[in-house]
């Protein structure tokens, strides 16, 4: 890695202290960069916001979002102090970026008591194997706002 890599590296792990030391939530800081300019920064905010979804990777993404005015994040790139649990690798792929850095990984995680292997266990099983009971209601309007959805001329993809 580049110097460059490594400085904005640095900014995530900063940013994982910050959160952490004014009891914001977790050892998890992100940014998103897009050229040379930081666009978006997060650190976990669970605790601060009562909200399992407050991670750092998806409070950057909604930062840079919001400051670039796009759902999309093309173009950039994600400096996490940790490599993304699932959610936020979801979040993550929708929004696009072109590349992603992280520092600790899954296992370090999981040593520090943030273990997420149950829920990539959870994802490979079957929807009627899984430990949170989950269950089909069909539902004729439903289907209904997809095929909608399928014609709409001016739709916006993402």
């Amino acid at each position: 890695m580049g110097k460059r890599e490594l400085d904005f590296m640095q900014i995530a792990v900063n940013l994982s202290k910050k959160g952490m030391e004014e009891e914001k939530g977790g050892p998890f800081g992100a940014i998103v960069v897009k050229g040379d300019e930081v666009v978006g920064q997060g650190f976990n905010s669970v605790l601060e916001y009562n909200d399992p979804t407050a991670h750092a990777e998806v409070m950057a993404i909604r930062d840079a979002c919001k400051r670039l005015n796009s759902f999309q994040l093309e173009g950039c790139e994600i400096y996490t102090s940790c490599e993304p649990c699932p959610m936020c690798l979801g979040a993550i792929y929708w929004a696009r970026p072109d590349k992603i850095y992280y520092a600790n990984d899954r296992k370090d995680a999981a040593d520090a008591g943030f273990d997420d292997s149950f829920i990539y266990e959870e994802i490979s099983l079957p929807v009627s194997k899984r430990s949170i009971p989950m269950y089909q209601i069909d539902n004729k309007e439903a289907l209904e706002s997809f095929i909608n959805w399928k014609r709409k001329v001016n739709k916006t993809n993402y």
